[in-house]
Formats: structure tokens, sequence, C-alpha cells
């Protein structure tokens, strides 16, 4: 029992492709009634169900979980794909979560997404206490309706509970998680003045989803709910809009040649910075010129200078078989002691040589600890 007018599910038939809309958490389909009549009006079938909990009492509500509201909205989309051919999923708040948790899943099943004022996170303290509040108080009062335009009908529950609320969280929790897995073109719009929202968590949203195409439109008069605002008439024109653009194949197209253009624009601004026309008093080649040597390295460095051991050692190494070839061919000796200064000559430049190399590859490999 429910004294919330236009709360049951409703089924607009029209087109062969089909427009599933989700309402927001506490909400019910009155608040989302002018977007689905005005879809409708444009010839495309549009079901909007009452997910599981809402539109009746708040305590039914906390008796399910985002498992249930899921089931319901699966339930719905399966139902309208069997009398359509092509359909469209829109969510509006946390039905905007609902929305995407679909797409993950039922992704290749969907043409498109229409995201009003998405919810999937909230920063606020409140949120934070939510887990061990609802073991103490299973609802609390709810604010009024974030509507800007005056005599906007009630369309939800007038208290939130807790329970429910903590499911939402979870909710929130793997529809973020899971953002790039969606990838189907998707129609985004936020308020700027949304008291209910965060505008971050659309542009958390665009940022993480895998979708090839994305429109975004922002509305400026409107607060959350702007199905029921001053700016319903462009939201459903821009909806309609969207969903031709889609089907015809426009919207990504449109979206290619954009990109196009930034890549276009990007290349034109690094080659405006490059001096090669002979307009120009200097090229940049000629740039390039006269800066040159500054960067150019001569070859043939000097050699690095021989210290004194280096001497001794080569002396010895030269030394010591030219001593022992003049022995050899004249038969001189030095004071008869036969070849044996060359080899000893001989050996003590080896020597050398192999004490100035272990000492060269010690300070090679010093990493100035003090021991």
């Amino acid at each position: 029992m429910t004294l919330i007018a236009n709360s049951e599910s409703f089924y607009l038939s029209g087109g062969k492709t089909g427009v599933l809309l989700l309402h927001g958490f506490t909400g019910s389909p009155a608040s989302v009634l002018p977007w689905a009549q005005g879809i409708h009006e444009a010839g495309y079938t549009v079901s909007v169900p009452r997910i599981a909990g809402h539109g009746t009492q708040w305590k039914d509500l906390n008796r399910s979980t985002w498992e249930d509201w899921y089931d319901s909205v699966e339930t719905a989309f399966l139902t309208l794909k069997a009398n359509c051919d092509r359909v469209f999923v829109g969510g509006f708040s946390v039905g905007g979560a609902l929305a995407l948790k679909l797409a993950q899943i039922r992704g290749s099943e969907i043409e498109g997404l229409l995201l009003l004022n998405p919810s999937i996170f909230d920063e606020r303290k409140f949120f934070k206490l939510v887990p061990a509040l609802k073991h103490i108080l299973p609802s609390v009062k709810g604010g009024p309706s974030d509507v800007a335009q005056a005599g906007a009908p009630v369309h939800g529950y007038g208290r939130i509970p807790l329970k429910a609320l903590d499911s939402v969280r979870n909710l929130w929790k793997i529809v973020e998680h899971d953002l790039y897995l969606v990838d189907r073109p998707i129609l985004i719009g936020y308020s700027i003045n949304d008291h209910v929202v965060s505008p971050n968590c659309s542009h958390t949203i665009i940022d993480n989803v895998s979708s090839p195409s994305i429109r975004e439109i922002i509305f400026e008069r409107s607060f959350h709910n702007v199905s029921l605002d001053y700016e319903v008439e462009d939201l459903i024109a821009e909806s309609v809009e969207y969903i031709q653009d889609v089907l015809t194949g426009e919207f990504e197209s449109a979206n290619q040649s954009d990109e196009n253009e930034l890549i276009d624009a990007e290349f034109e601004s690094i080659v405006s910075q490059l001096s090669l026309d002979e307009s120009h008093p200097t090229t940049y080649l000629d740039e390039l010129d006269a800066r040159g040597d500054e960067h150019f390295e001569h070859p043939n460095p000097k050699l690095p200078e021989v210290d004194q051991a280096a001497r001794i050692a080569l002396v010895c190494l030269i030394g010591g078989p030219a001593y022992l070839l003049l022995e050899y061919a004249t038969g001189f000796t030095f004071f008869g002691t036969g070849p044996w200064p060359g080899v000893l000559l001989f050996i003590g430049g080896v020597a050398l040589s192999i004490m100035r190399l272990a000492r060269s590859e010690g300070d090679e490999f010093d990493d100035g600890a003090a021991v």
C-alpha cells in the first residue's frame, strides 16, 4: 500500500526500439514519468519498472538489497528485449548505477546508455557511519525533493531506510570498480546544482568507462531530478536525438570526426612552432646549425696522462727483452750476470703492471663508504 501516485510499473508500447528507464533510490516510476512519456512520443517503446522495495512503504525497502533491485531491472530488460529489436537503458541517480551494472553484465545486448545524474559514490561523512547506524536506527528523515521548479509531485519516500542505504554503498563499490567493462555509447547528463549527487560521479564515469563515444549534457537551471524540473524538455530532446544518432551510426561518426579534428589541431599546433618556410627570416634548420656546435663533442679527445709507475713498468717491459736480445746477439753480460738482469726487468714490469691494474679497479668500484 502506498500514497505515492503513479508509483506502479508502466509500459508504453511503440516501435521496435525499446528504452528501459530506471528510477532512483527511495523513488518510483513517477520520478521519471515525463522523461519516459517524451521518449515514447518520439515513437519508441518505453518500460519503467518499479524496482523491488520501492513505491510502497520505506520498511519494504529495508527488507531488500541491491541484488533484489538488479533482479527487477534484469527481468524488465529481458521482457523489453523480447518485444524489441534494439534496446537502450537509461537510469536516474542510483538507477544510473543499476543501468551501468546491467551494461557490465549484458553490454553486448544493449545499444547504448542514458545516464541522468548517475550516482556511484558519495563522499559525505554521514555515509561512513551507515554500516554502524543501520543496527541502531531503521531509517532517518529524508530531505525535501531536490527539484528547483515549484510544485513537483511526490515521487518517493520521505524517509531513508539505512539497511537499504548500506546496500547502495555495496552496489556503488562494485559498479565503480568495474566501470572499465562498460563499452556502450553513453549519453550522460548532470546538474551543476545537484544537492544529492555530486557531478564528480559523472566525471568519474566518463574517465573510466571503455565507451567509444560519450556525449555530455550539463543542466544549469535544474537540480537533481531534471525529469521533474525546468529542463525536462531539453532532457527529452537530447535523449531522442542521441537514440536516433546511435541507431543511424551518426553518433559514433560524429565522435570520430571530433577526435580526428582534435588530432589535426594538435598536429597543426606542433607544426606551427617550426620555421620551415622561406618567408621566415631564419628556418628551423638554420637554428639547428647555429647552435649545433654547442653540443658537438670533438673526436680524438686528449689522452689521459701516464703516471710514473706506468712509465717504469713500460721501461721494464721493453728493457728486459731488449737486454736479453743484446746478450744473445753479442754475448755481452752485465758483470757476468748472464741473462738475469733482462729476466728480472721483464718480471718486474709485469708485476708492476698487475699492481697498477688491481689498484685502478679498486678505485673504479669504490662507493665512498668509510670502513
